[in-house]
């Protein structure tokens, strides 16, 4: 069996097991799992390797990247802000961002690009993964192009462009690119290991993500051959999902850990995850920090879109900043406020604000999915099962 480290309140005994059960089937290579319940962390906990050769343990302080989940942090930030009436999400981009309103992006709203609405799920010139890390001219390219559907009218997936969106917002009104604003107003005052642009003499800590054996790229071009039936929508997933082809051998390289890709290179591990998360499931405090109000929080359940989405060609629910429950999620409850989102690969954060649950998972092996999978589904369900 393999070794479960950390600690876990009694109550929540399940979740450790539901970690156990991981490394059993499907085979884990490391893990972190940590619950919040009415603002205490009831679960912090690890095992397994570092590498997937199996030499270095996962310790306490390991951190990887988690992706997608960059996302959630991103949102908090945006969400600091409003608390603070210095960002009003219904107001346009151009009132903070004074380019963006080019090529007909002037009634573009903050909340369009935290809800994935904006119209611009990407860039609308040829750009590298490395180009993505360059912030000025990434964000120049977004502020000069037009978008490829009317925003507001539906969902389509701002895979790695989302962070650049709402980070140069954030840039525009505090000064501060969104790496050192959530260091600075989040992440140190909450004392959570989670960083948007890791220094580098973090590095060493990092637990490089391994991905199935089939490379990412040749499933994303098999992918794009089937878009053709689906008219518009396949023409924005195409465009999305092929400028640039994400690469998860990218995550390795130290210019990416590095930059700040507020959408996807955040690296941290369950704990971070969850102390900063735990804001929005216990009135927005943890620590004895408070940095939102309910009212606040109470925003993020705004809903934005329900419908396909244009570039993950499913069903989804968006409110602001987060996603919210649906029939593609039937693990999640249904009714009630209830957010959440994960990373590629797997990792998956929870925020159940009437139950005053937050639920968070952080692996580094990746299966082929985008938000969580069956492995952070079992630490949610036992979760929920130890506060029925």
């Amino acid at each position: 069996m393999t070794q479960i480290n950390g600690f876990v309140n009694e109550k929540f005994a399940a979740v450790s097991e539901a970690l156990q059960r991981n490394f059993a089937d499907p085979g884990e290579i490391g893990a972190s799992a940590a619950v919040v319940h009415n603002g205490e962390l009831v679960v912090d906990i690890w095992a397994g390797h570092k590498d997937e050769e199996r030499t270095q343990e996962w310790e306490r302080d390991t951190i990887t990247n988690v992706w997608s989940t960059t996302k959630t942090m991103m949102a908090i930030s945006a969400l600091v802000l409003a608390d603070r009436g210095e960002l009003d999400f219904y107001k346009p981009v151009a009132d903070y961002w004074p380019e963006f309103k080019a090529k007909g992006k002037g009634d573009i709203e903050v909340r369009h690009i935290m809800s994935h609405t904006s119209g611009l799920s990407g860039w609308g010139k040829k750009i590298s993964m490395r180009e993505v890390c360059d912030w000025n001219k990434s964000t120049a390219i977004l502020a000069g192009q037009k978008p490829w559907w009317k925003p507001g009218t539906a969902s389509g997936y701002h895979m790695l462009n989302q962070g650049h969106l709402v980070g140069e917002v954030i840039r525009r009104i505090t000064g501060m690119s969104i790496g050192r604003f959530f260091k600075e107003e989040i992440a140190d005052p909450l004392g959570a290991d989670f960083h948007i642009g890791l220094d580098e003499s973090e590095f060493h800590r990092v637990s490089n993500v391994i991905y199935p054996k089939e490379e990412f790229s040749d499933q994303v071009k098999e992918f794009t051959k089937s878009l053709g039936k689906y008219r518009i929508s396949g023409k924005v997933a195409m465009k999305t999902f092929m400028n640039p082809i994400p690469d998860d051998e990218s995550a390795w390289e130290n210019w990416w850990r590095s930059a700040e890709v507020p959408a996807a290179n955040g690296h941290g591990n369950a704990r971070s995850v969850a102390m900063i998360q735990g804001l929005i499931s216990n009135g927005g405090e943890m620590n004895g920090v408070k940095l939102l109000k309910q009212e606040t929080i109470d925003l993020i359940f705004d809903e934005q879109s329900h419908g396909p989405d244009l570039v993950l060609l499913m069903p989804l629910r968006f409110g602001i900043g987060y996603g919210l429950p649906n029939e593609e999620f039937p693990f999640l409850p249904q009714d009630g406020k209830v957010c959440f989102w994960g990373g590629w690969g797997g990792s998956l954060i929870v925020n159940d604000v009437d139950n005053g649950l937050t639920v968070s998972y952080m692996m580094n092996k990746m299966m082929q999915t985008v938000v969580g999978d069956t492995r952070g589904l079992s630490i949610l369900e036992a979760a929920y099962d130890s506060i029925k």
